[in-house]
């Protein structure tokens, strides 16, 4: 059956045409709109051939996409596929799902640092992809949790904030922390990441952004651990490999001295410009629109690139999700008894494989963890939250709770290019260029500000984790080291020495799991809390910026 055209239309136009609001109509516009993109996108990279377009966006993946492949395909192909496929039927005929949510934690590369933020791959997919969402009377939106590192966070803390950094109803999952995985493989936390998304409630596939090339060693764990999950749709996408395979021969430019990866290199030997960029008048801001590489950050060209990879699998797969739901129309059936959100099986910790890194009594669980974050920018909800100082329940009510939330205000142009500074400075559209991201946290300095007391929400393992701001390495020194706090769980006093750097050296780990014993194990008022006091001879701030549980 044809994907990419209208000859599986139906005869009879009327046939089940008003099964929900995802209408015959409906589908035959979502259709075009996609086919129109993914033709769009073929002849835009189409230098070489059309064919070796279509492998530069689908094969730059540790396991390529092959949408047109037979049954005969590895069962790990065909699942991943079919994930994907699955996701988007779901979102397209669900009556009251009005929105597609593609979501991305991750470092300066994610935030787009060093170009503006309009430039960043995200904001560039969701102008790109938009079109096809609106065709099927839907939303798409993209939400773009990247941060710098001056806040200290990596991937090994902001993994468990899954469902606060980004909507806990996202559809799909971006994760680009590559670079800050260099100092050790970061396997422990990818399959945490996976296997905590499938307890969302859309089951999110989880994306890797990689600005490198494929790895070489196909025995690597990278590459086992994308197999090993590919039925929950887990894939990396690695941008220098994608354009490499275009027919561009980088190799042999670099052998002659031309480096399009280099440092502010204009053009990636396929275009000069992006395509917003084609009519720019400015010329400034024409030339940092064909960058490539700003740094070690990639450039909006670069970006446009990966926006598109990223756009043309998703767009293939709705056309893949329309054929499913016009047969159904077709044969008389409601699209909605089979791919109705209502309709997805239930995700428990038992459904999923044995772990193969990750803990198992931190990542085969129920629930993700909860986390909350004062950091920005967030898009999700709340986990652990202050509790009002004069509610009943408050097991310290009455004592002094006088914490402050802190934020950074970063100026207009933080991160911004300066070429892209000079240009935007006087204009009114300048806002486009401002970043999201910003250091937090809720803070005392004194003994003055008392304590603060956290309501924890429903956990599963007990699991309690405080970061601090800001830096890579503050927990030792703020809260390890720091006499001059007290911490009580559900009103018992924790002993220090039970405490560690956990996950990283930002953040301290002041409860492994439930305690079985004494007062902590008791909780009168049916919820667990959280406080910390300063106490007299406190010097210096002490300053949370995330609260994680589980």
């Amino acid at each position: 059956m044809s994907t990419e055209g209208e000859n599986n239309a139906p005869s009879d136009g009327s046939n089940n045409a008003n099964v929900g609001a995802f209408t015959l109509e409906r589908l035959h516009a979502t259709r075009r709109a996609a086919t129109e993109l993914i033709s769009k996108l073929e002849q835009y990279y189409a230098k070489y051939g059309i064919e070796r377009a279509k492998e530069m966006m689908l094969n730059g993946w540790l396991e390529p996409w092959d949408f047109d492949g037979s049954d005969a395909d590895s069962a790990t192909k065909r699942g991943r596929i079919n994930k994907l496929v699955d996701t988007m039927a779901r979102a397209l005929v669900t009556d009251d799902q009005e929105e597609f949510i593609i979501g991305t934690i991750g470092s300066s590369v994610a935030a787009g640092h060093d170009n503006c933020h309009y430039d960043s791959y995200e904001s560039q997919m969701q102008r790109t992809f938009a079109p096809v969402w609106e065709a099927a009377g839907m939303k798409l939106t993209c939400q773009n949790a990247g941060e710098g590192g001056g806040c200290g966070d990596d991937y090994k803390n902001q993994i468990f904030c899954i469902k606060q950094n980004v909507s806990p109803e996202v559809d799909i999952a971006h994760y680009s922390w590559t670079y800050f995985e260099a100092g050790g493989p970061a396997w422990v936390e990818r399959e945490s990441l996976i296997r905590w998304s499938q307890m969302l409630p859309k089951q999110p596939l989880v994306h890797v952004f990689n600005t490198g090339e494929l790895p070489g060693n196909r025995n690597s764990d990278e590459y086992k651990l994308t197999e090993y999950y590919a039925k929950y749709g887990y894939n990396a996408l690695y941008m220098q490999s994608g354009m490499q395979f275009g027919g561009h021969d980088y190799a042999a430019e670099k052998r002659n001295g031309v480096d399009r990866f280099s440092w502010g290199h204009v053009g990636d030997g396929y275009h000069d410009v992006v395509r917003y960029g084609e009519k720019e008048e400015n010329e400034l801001r024409k030339e940092s629109l064909g960058v490539v590489m700003r740094n070690w950050h990639p450039g909006p060209l670069a970006f446009q690139f990966t926006a598109d990879a990223f756009t043309y699998v998703y767009t293939k797969a709705i056309l893949k999700a329309l054929d499913l739901i016009e047969d159904d129309l077709n044969n008389g059936r409601d699209p909605r008894e089979m791919w109705s959100a209502s309709k997805r099986a239930i995700m428990l910790k038992r459904s999923l494989p044995e772990p193969k890194y990750c803990d198992p009594e931190y990542c085969v669980v129920d629930e993700a963890p909860g986390c909350i974050n004062y950091e920005k920018p967030i898009f999700g909800q709340w986990g652990p939250r202050v509790e009002d100082p004069n509610d009943d329940l408050n097991p310290h009510k009455g004592e002094l709770q006088n914490w402050e939330v802190w934020r950074e205000e970063n100026d207009m142009w933080h991160m911004v290019t300066r070429e892209d500074q000079a240009v935007f400075q006087n204009r009114d559209d300048k806002e486009i260029c401002k970043h999201l991201d910003a250091c937090g946290g809720i803070s005392a300095t004194s003994n003055e500000n008392g304590m603060v007391v956290f309501r924890l929400p429903k956990m599963e393992v007990g699991l309690v984790v405080a970061c601090g701001c800001c830096g890579k390495e503050v927990a030792q020194e703020m809260f390890l080291d720091n006499d001059n706090i007290e911490v009580r769980y559900n009103g018992a006093i924790l002993n220090k020495s039970t405490w560690d750097l956990y996950p990283n050296k930002k953040c301290v780990r002041l409860l492994k799991r439930f305690p079985t014993e004494g007062d902590a194990a008791k909780t009168p008022t049916g919820h667990a809390y959280l406080s910390i006091k300063a106490l007299d001879g406190l010097s210096k701030p002490v300053r949370i910026s995330h609260l994680i549980t589980l």
